[in-house]
């Protein structure tokens, strides 16, 4: 006799959990690293592929270049793959939004770019978490939904973006779009190492300042010069002091080139950083401070210090309709055996962006692992099949209860 209501669909993914660990493995040994172009369209044609059996229209977009500023303060761009969106039920008021990234932080030229078993339900390899075990469970939930009595009571769409790791420069524009027309995201980073919930997340903003000096020898006419690398390393002490004035922000000085001959006085120099705020306020009042620090550096004989980038991760706090959310999310794990929590932390991910644009969202649905972003990045097998049944619940209760406050704006 089944317990649930939706017994029958969730048992449905128990038998699905070797096939769900072969395909996170095969997309997992494919490099897509951000700045892999070709590896991580490849990961997106691979997915797009298995999906057909979902019925949705699939729409390619080609992405905006990556712009960088490089060591000699010039603007640099790079390919990024491109993204793929898969949309059902277009004519459905109710929609959901999922996402996840196809990038992972290993390039191509990365010694790490295979998957091993550490041990029977340790599997370790290159986004095997982060994220690409979780694309793999998003999709056998969605099957679980189409195949259910509630098929067509919501609409969905899945955004599968070429560059979460370097903090989604040319996918945001399409969150904004998407946003527009659903009330509830889904997004498949992976949960805590302990299974838990990401809940209030710091806003991010990454920064480089470019200082010109003025070059002249160091010996003859030490005196007419203008020391760029003095200058960028006291604006950079300068944002340093600044961290402690507001409670929930850290600056973060991580990366300072310039200089070359010792017998000339250098005339160029950057400094890049990276910001974390608790609050839109605080955002605010660190704009205001680092354009104070630009202004004072300004103001010296011969030096021109220039300010590029911005909080590309607004702030996400949990309140409201975020908090019920969460709790029907932690209502599907009770039944399903799983005891969540959400927890505040200062990572960032494409759920800030969502949030920004008024769409409630858990963005920590996918796969139990731990170690990302290093060689030792793994996932546990037997949370595939949890995981995958905690997405299936949360799309069924949202799909069979109309009145639910989650869909109030």
């Amino acid at each position: 006799m089944a317990i649930h209501p939706f017994q029958p669909q969730l048992d449905s993914l128990a038998a699905k959990q070797a096939a769900m660990i072969e395909f996170t493995i095969k997309l997992a040994n494919i490099n897509s690293g951000s700045l892999n172009a070709e590896g991580v369209n490849k990961v997106g044609e691979v997915l797009v592929e298995a999906a057909k059996d979902l019925g949705a229209t699939i729409r390619r977009v080609p992405s905006a270049p990556y712009r960088v500023i490089d060591d000699r303060g010039e603007w640099r761009e790079s390919p990024l793959g491109d993204a793929f969106i898969l949309t059902k039920h277009p004519a459905a008021k109710r929609r959901i939004l999922l996402a996840g990234h196809l990038d992972t932080v290993f390039p191509k030229d990365s010694h790490f770019q295979q998957c091993q078993w550490l041990d029977n339900n340790t599997l370790n390899g290159p986004g095997v978490a982060d994220l690409k075990g979780g694309l793999v469970l998003m999709f056998e939930a969605l099957r679980v939904l189409e195949n259910s009595p509630y098929a067509g009571e919501v609409g969905w769409d899945v955004l599968l973006n070429p560059d979460e790791e370097i903090g989604s420069p040319s996918s945001a524009p399409l969150f904004v779009e998407l946003a527009k027309n659903c009330q509830i995201g889904m997004i498949y980073e992976p949960c805590m190492p302990n299974g838990h919930l990401a809940g209030d997340r710091k806003g991010s903003g990454n920064f480089s300042l470019v200082c010109q000096g003025l070059a002249a020898h160091a010996g003859r006419e030490h005196h007419l010069g203008r020391n760029a690398i003095r200058a960028i390393c006291d604006a950079m002490t300068a944002i340093d002091d600044l961290n402690g004035h507001w409670p929930g922000v850290t600056l973060n000085p991580g990366y300072i080139h310039g200089g070359g001959a010792l017998n000339i006085v250098p005339d160029k120099a950057v400094g890049k950083f990276n910001v974390r705020v608790a609050t839109l306020d605080e955002m605010h009042h660190v704009e205001s401070a680092l354009a104070q620090v630009v202004a004072q550096i300004n103001q010296r004989d011969g030096i021109t210090l220039e300010l590029h980038g911005n909080f590309g991760r607004p702030p996400k706090q949990v309140t409201g309709r975020q908090e019920s959310l969460y709790t029907l999310a932690q209502q599907c794990g009770q039944t399903l055996g799983l005891d969540l929590q959400w927890h505040p932390t200062g990572g960032c991910c494409d759920g800030n962006n969502l949030a920004a644009e008024g769409v409630i969202n858990i963005d920590t649905l996918g796969i139990q692992g731990g170690k990302i972003h290093s060689d030792k990045e793994y996932l546990l097998a037997d949370s595939f099949v949890p995981r995958a049944q905690l997405s299936a619940m949360l799309l069924l209760q949202l799909a069979s209860q109309a009145d639910h406050p989650c869909w109030f704006k």
